[in-house]
C-alpha cells in the first residue's frame, strides 16, 4: 500500500492564486480544522489514537471515520452555550443510528427532514417528543407517521401542508404542536444554494409578501394545530451574527404583529443552524459560547423594544458538530503532472463520497497520511477516479513533491454533507463511516458492495 518512487518530483514554481504560498510545514494539522483527537506519531497520522495506516487496512479506503468523542464534545458545547434553550442537531448533515443515540445521549433534539431519516431516528429510539420534521414537501405518509409517532415540532412550509397536517390531525384525533417557517427577505454570505431566506427560493413563508401572516392566521383557525413559534434559517457556513440580527428583528417584529391581531404572544422562535466550521486553516468560524450570547442579547433587545415576553430559543446545528469530528482516508492510484499548471493526485473516491467541491465550489484541506516526508512542497489538485473533469476532492493543496500511488492522504471537516450526499454515480458502492473511540473502531455506517447494487437491478 505504501510504495514510494525512486525519487522526489520538482515542484515548480507556479502561480497559486486563492492558496497562497506554502505552509512552512506541510505536515502540520490546524486544530481549527482537524479533530481533536488527530495527531503526528513519527509522520504518520493518528485519530482518537488509531494509526491511519491500520484503519486502512482494517476498513479499507475511502473510509469516512468519525471521532465520537469530538463530536460529544461539540454537542456538549452547544448544550451548554444554549443553556436554557433547545439544541436541536440537524441530521441531514450525518445521521445514522448510533449518531442519534450520541446525540439522545448528550441531550440535544434531533431535526429531521424526511420519512428516512426519521425511521433512523425511532430505529435508534430517539425520543419522539426531541424531535422536529422539516421539509418543504413533506408527503402524506411523512406527516401521518410523524403524528402517529409523536413528533415534538413540525415545520410548516406551505398553506397545502397546513391543510393536509391538520386533516390528518383531526383524522388521528391528535393535536399537532407547529411552527411557521418564515422567509425573512435575509441573505447570508455564502454560496446560492445555500443561502436560504433570500426571497428566490423554495423554503418557507415570505414575510415581506404577507404570506407569513397568512399562514398564521391559517393555522390559528385550526383547533387540532398548536403554534407554538416561529422558524427561520438564513443560510450555511456562516461565521457572524449580522445576518441573524437582520433576521431576529424581523421575526420579532412579526410576533409583535401577532399579538397585536390575535392576542396571542407565541412561546418559542427558532433561529436555525448555518453557523461555520473550518475547513481550512483561513476559515475563521466564531466561538459557539461567544455566538450564543450574541443572539440571546439581540432577540432580548428586539423584544424589549417591542414589548414582547422574550421566547424560547432554539437552534439547530448539524455541521458544527458533525464536521469537524469526520476525516475521510484515501489511497492515492494515479500521480499526473500537468507541466506549467499543477499537479494532479487521483484517489480511490470522489464525486460519489463528497460532492462539495463540485457543487459549491467548497474548500478542504488534506496532508499526506500514512508517512513522514521532507520533500519540496508540489501545488496539488486531488481529484476522484469518476468520469467527471469537475470530479475534484480538494481545488488546491499543497502536498510533498514525493507522493506516490499507496500513499494515503486524510481529508479533513468530512463529517458533515459527504456520507449524507453520497451517491453510487459510476455504479461506485458507497463508503462506510466508522466511529473511532480510543479503544476500538467500529463500523456504523457498512461499505456498500457491488452485490447491494446489483440487488436493486431486476433486470
Amino acid at each position: 500500500m505504501r510504495a514510494h518512487p525512486a525519487g522526489p518530483r520538482h515542484a515548480e514554481v507556479l502561480p497559486v492564486g486563492r492558496l497562497g504560498a506554502p505552509p512552512s510545514d506541510l505536515s502540520a494539522l490546524d486544530p481549527k480544522v482537524w479533530p481533536a483527537g488527530a495527531e503526528r506519531r513519527e509522520g504518520v497520522l493518528y485519530l482518537a489514537g488509531h494509526d491511519v495506516r491500520d484503519l486502512a487496512a482494517e476498513h479499507g479506503t475511502p473510509a469516512i471515520h468519525l471521532d465520537e468523542a469530538d463530536f460529544r464534545a461539540r454537542a456538549r458545547g452547544y448544550a451548554a452555550a444554549f443553556a436554557g434553550s433547545d439544541v436541536f442537531y440537524a441530521g441531514k448533515a450525518f445521521l445514522s443510528k448510533a449518531v442519534a443515540r450520541w446525540v439522545a445521549e448528550e441531550g440535544l433534539g434531533l431535526d429531521v427532514c424526511t420519512g428516512g431519516e426519521l425511521a433512523v431516528a425511532l430505529a435508534a429510539g430517539f425520543p419522539p417528543d426531541r424531535l422536529a420534521l422539516h421539509g418543504n414537501n413533506k408527503s402524506t405518509a411523512e406527516l401521518r407517521r410523524a403524528l402517529e409517532a409523536g413528533v415534538g415540532r413540525v415545520v410548516l412550509d406551505s398553506f397545502a401542508e397546513i391543510a393536509r397536517l391538520a386533516a390528518l390531525a383531526e383524522e388521528l384525533d391528535v393535536r399537532a404542536s407547529v411552527l411557521i417557517r418564515v422567509t425573512v427577505g435575509v441573505e447570508a454570505h455564502t454560496h446560492e444554494f445555500i443561502a436560504t431566506a433570500h426571497e428566490d427560493q423554495k423554503f418557507g413563508f415570505s414575510l415581506a409578501s404577507g404570506a407569513a401572516a397568512e399562514a398564521v392566521r391559517r393555522v390559528l383557525k385550526h383547533r387540532n394545530l398548536d403554534l407554538a413559534g416561529l422558524h427561520s434559517h438564513i443560510g450555511s457556513q456562516i461565521f457572524d451574527t449580522a445576518g441573524f440580527e437582520v433576521s431576529a428583528h424581523r421575526l420579532v417584529g412579526l410576533l409583535g404583529e401577532i399579538r397585536d391581531e390575535h392576542g396571542v404572544e407565541l412561546g418559542e422562535l427558532d433561529l436555525g443552524g448555518g453557523l461555520g466550521i473550518a475547513y481550512t486553516p483561513e476559515d475563521d468560524p466564531a466561538d459557539v459560547a461567544v455566538m450564543a450570547g450574541e443572539l440571546r442579547q439581540i432577540v432580548e433587545r428586539e423584544c424589549a423594544m417591542s414589548k414582547l415576553a422574550v421566547p424560547r430559543l432554539a437552534v439547530e446545528p448539524g455541521r458544527a458538530i458533525a464536521g469537524p469530528a469526520g476525516v475521510t482516508l484515501y489511497e492515492v492510484g494515479t500521480v499526473k503532472d500537468a507541466d506549467g499548471l499543477r499537479t494532479y493526485v487521483s484517489v480511490d473516491g470522489g464525486m460519489s463520497d463528497n460532492i462539495r467541491t463540485a457543487l459549491y465550489d467548497a474548500a478542504y484541506t488534506c496532508v499526506l497520511a500514512s508517512r513522514e516526508s521532507d520533500a519540496e512542497p508540489m501545488l496539488s489538485r486531488v481529484v476522484g477516479r469518476h468520469c467527471e473533469s469537475g470530479d475534484v476532492v480538494v481545488k488546491d493543496v499543497w502536498l510533498p513533491a514525493d507522493v506516490a500511488p499507496g500513499d494515503l492522504l486524510a481529508v479533513a471537516a468530512t463529517g458533515a454533507y459527504c456520507r449524507s450526499m453520497a451517491s453510487n454515480y459510476n455504479h461506485t458502492p458507497r463508503p462506510p463511516v466508522v466511529g473511532l473511540t480510543a479503544g476500538a473502531s467500529r463500523v456504523l455506517v457498512r461499505r456498500e458492495t457491488e452485490d447491494d447494487l446489483m440487488r436493486l437491478d431486476l433486470g
